[in-house]
């Protein structure tokens, strides 16, 4: 059966890596074999491809929780186990390079999509093989990363967005994206085997626009940042499903 949003069906793939932007798939396709194109409808852009000779689709989620819960309800509706996010956030401390990886081992969950599954009680926290699996890579590579707990939050422009960057850099929080809480909810929820990497793209304390400008435009140190985390989604995601 195709599914409504996402327009695939049934597949043999069994992992899925979950950018954000559906032009992020341009360079996942760079890394793998036998690439075909899927399927494209709203911000739902699909393409099904093997790595390790292991066959995995990649799906674009587009921007927030919202958008993110339905590709992942409807990928594990065509048989889709483990699935790994590969964003962007914007540093909340210190320390943390334009380019970084961030392997996100929880997370604030101040979205509305993961309060609509289940009480703000329940935890939203990854599966420890795949993160273990993306960190493992990362540090066997020498890459910059840091791993620790990830506030996502509902919007980009609130007054008080600067506030709530400060509230939550006080608690060691490392970083800021908008889906993380939404997967973590979901996949526990739904049996899903789940993790979250995001580049950083902001570094704490500077202006959020103009540093997303810059990513847009190819800077050099978070192109790389993306370019990593990409491998390290495929090799976390191909070594529990070979």
């Amino acid at each position: 059966m195709i599914q409504p949003h996402i327009q695939l069906e049934e597949t043999t793939a069994k992992a899925a890596v979950l950018p954000g932007d559906p032009a992020r798939l341009d360079r996942i396709a760079k890394e793998l074999s036998d690439v075909r194109e899927l399927a494209y409808n709203r911000e739902f852009r699909s393409l099904i491809g093997t790595y390790h000779n292991v066959p995995l689709i990649a799906c674009s989620t587009g921007i927030g929780g919202s958008s993110a819960s339905i590709a992942i309800e409807e990928l594990h509706n065509i048989g889709i186990t483990s699935m790994i996010r590969i964003g962007s956030c914007g540093a909340l401390q210190k320390g943390i390079g334009l380019g970084d990886l961030v392997f996100a081992s929880g997370a604030v969950r101040d979205d509305g999509t993961s309060k609509a599954y289940a009480d703000i009680r329940y935890p939203a926290v990854p599966d420890l093989d795949l993160l273990n699996g993306c960190v493992n890579f990362a540090r066997a590579n020498g890459w910059a990363n840091h791993v620790g707990i990830v506030h996502s939050h509902e919007s980009f422009y609130i007054d008080t967005n600067a506030e709530e960057e400060r509230y939550w850099s006080r608690f060691g929080v490392l970083g800021a994206d908008m889906e993380t809480a939404a997967l973590f909810t979901v996949g526990r929820i739904r049996g899903i085997r789940t993790a979250s990497i995001l580049n950083n793209v902001v570094v704490y304390g500077s202006d959020t626009s103009e540093s997303i400008g810059s990513y847009a435009d190819g800077a050099a140190l978070t192109a790389e940042g993306e370019r990593r985390e990409i491998l390290c989604a495929l090799e976390a995601l191909t070594g529990v499903t070979q």
